[in-house]
């Protein structure tokens, strides 16, 4: 498929704007002020309102609930990225933006403002500039997630793709694998799928791996030094979004060797936490309720959680709601979550964290890549476990 095939249509940008001014509206803002920035995973929100991607440094799109959105880009990036891109047509390269952006809060009347990514995106001289202006700032991460987070259609054709080629991507570890290979260069034959596919920068890749079935907590960027060994277990945690923009998860643990008597434990608890994952996601449920049931194969068991157990995602990586403690958020169908609780042991010398992303169904919910949450050994192929490529 070409790159133009992922452009949303019209109906598409409309529906997108649409949502961003009634929950502005419902707030009682004059407009939405989208941030994003080069830092990987958060470029998406800027894509959703506008189209432009980020190569390099960071964009803003204006979203007054009266009059037409605009995109604002620092002036020193104006030939860095395909503007031609962005489907809103008043485009503004401006020396400062937040000057810019102070001076059009000015003229346009605008006094409250919603901020998205005004604590993690918005660079420092920006806020100065608008800090000091005519408008009131408000934190608008969550009501701007939540406008975003039931998939169109078209949404969900690009979330499909995405895990098409993260699928792929770990199926090609898996084929890639033997004992001796550095843990760079399995993940390379993952790095060689996406990028061949159109992910560009959108990847975001990690591993844990350790001796004799089992692994320790912390998540590290494979080593070009370490050697694989045959009783290693390595799990390569990879988070794509195709060039539809919409991030996923999905990975499996690889352990041609076996496991250790607790990873074994760990594995049985995450097969019972799949199990009521597809059970809760569903309409009406929250994410409260989802969390708890779905975490308790591992708290009967006495483990700890130190990772949050789901969130959502979409053209940015990790979106709200989370699945999680005090997240009373109300699940809708076409809600799309990542899943993945990190499950560490009481003395924290082993754990075990690998991805799924889900649909939320009408009844029930659908695991979007289709393999089950089984152990690998090396010997599969995408064929083999999906019935397809």
């Amino acid at each position: 498929m070409t790159e133009q095939e992922w452009t949303p249509t019209d109906a598409e940008i409309e529906r997108r704007h649409d949502a961003i001014r009634t929950a502005a509206e419902r707030a009682g803002l004059d407009a939405v002020l989208v941030c994003g920035s080069e830092y990987t995973g958060f470029e998406g929100a800027v894509t959703y309102a506008s189209g432009f991607r980020i190569l390099h440094r960071y964009a803003y799109v204006l979203v007054p609930v009266e009059g037409e959105p605009v995109s604002v880009y620092p002036q020193e990036a104006r030939w860095v990225g395909d503007h031609g891109e962005t489907f809103v047509s008043e485009r503004v390269f401006a020396p400062t933006p937040g000057a810019w952006l102070r001076d059009r809060f000015r003229e346009g009347g605008l006094s409250r403002v919603g901020v998205y990514g005004l604590d993690h995106a918005m660079p420092v001289r920006d806020y100065r500039e608008l800090a000091d202006g005519p408008a009131e700032l408000v934190r608008f991460d969550e009501e701007f997630d939540l406008a975003r987070a039931v998939k169109s259609e078209e949404e969900l054709r690009s979330v499909r793709h995405s895990m098409e080629i993260n699928r792929a991507g770990v199926f090609a570890v898996s084929e890639a694998y033997e004992p001796g290979r550095t843990e760079a260069e399995l993940m390379g034959a993952a790095e060689e799928v996406f990028a061949a596919r159109g992910t560009a920068r959108l990847t975001m890749d990690m591993v844990l791996t350790g001796p004799h079935g089992a692994v320790t907590p912390e998540m590290t960027f494979p080593s070009a030094t370490r050697r694989v060994a045959d009783t290693d277990l390595l799990i390569y945690g990879l988070e794509v979004a195709g060039p539809g923009g919409h991030w996923v998860e999905f990975s499996r643990p690889l352990a041609p060797g076996g496991v250790s008597d607790e990873t074994a434990r760990m594995m049985e608890a995450y097969g019972e936490h799949y199990e009521i994952a597809g059970r809760l996601l569903k309409e009406g449920s929250t994410a409260e309720q989802v969390h708890r049931a779905a975490s308790q194969p591992f708290v009967e068991r006495g483990y700890r959680l130190g990772h949050v157990t789901g969130h959502s995602i979409g053209m940015t990586m990790i979106e709200l709601p989370r699945i999680g403690e005090g997240t009373e958020v109300t699940l809708r169908e076409n809600m799309v979550f990542s899943m993945h609780p990190h499950v560490i042991s009481e003395d924290e010398r082993t754990c075990l964290y690998f991805q799924e992303t889900w649909r939320v169904g009408a009844t029930e919910g659908e695991a979007l890549s289709g393999v089950p949450p089984r152990l690998f050994d090396g010997s599969e192929t995408l064929a083999g476990v999906t019935g397809g490529g």
